[in-house]
């Protein structure tokens, strides 16, 4: 079953971000009123973007993801901007685990490459 995070325009020129299995049906109860306290407060009056991913851990991952942005980050995701997309897919399926194990070597290999940098400047 595929799984989607949508970006929804809202009273206000607000964005909101959110996850469904039925995008359609989730707007629907957004513009009743129903669901989130956010577009209850600021109607929904259209979908900005839609995004389909396979697995809901993929999905909860990329919704955290978007809703961290920044405004004008937001806006140009909504516009298409695909090196932004990509960066925010990368590495969705990576776990915890190895996420930490990614950040440690990243670390390493950069206070290695400024040791370096630094025993060349004394020579």
């Amino acid at each position: 079953m595929p799984h989607f995070v949508y970006m929804l325009r809202c009273l206000g020129d607000r964005i909101y971000t959110g996850y469904a299995t039925d995008v359609e049906a989730r707007f629907e109860q957004h513009k009743a009123g129903k669901g989130a306290k956010f577009t209850h407060a600021f109607p929904p009056e259209c979908i900005l973007k839609i995004f389909e991913l396979e697995s809901l851990e993929k999905a909860l991952r990329l919704e955290a993801r978007v809703k961290k942005l920044p405004r004008l980050q937001k806006e140009k995701l909504v516009a298409g901007d695909e090196t932004l997309t990509e960066k925010l897919m990368a590495g969705l399926a990576e776990t915890l685990v190895e996420k930490k194990t990614r950040v440690r070597r990243e670390r390493r290999a950069k206070g290695a490459t400024k040791r370096r940098a630094k025993s060349s400047r004394k020579t």
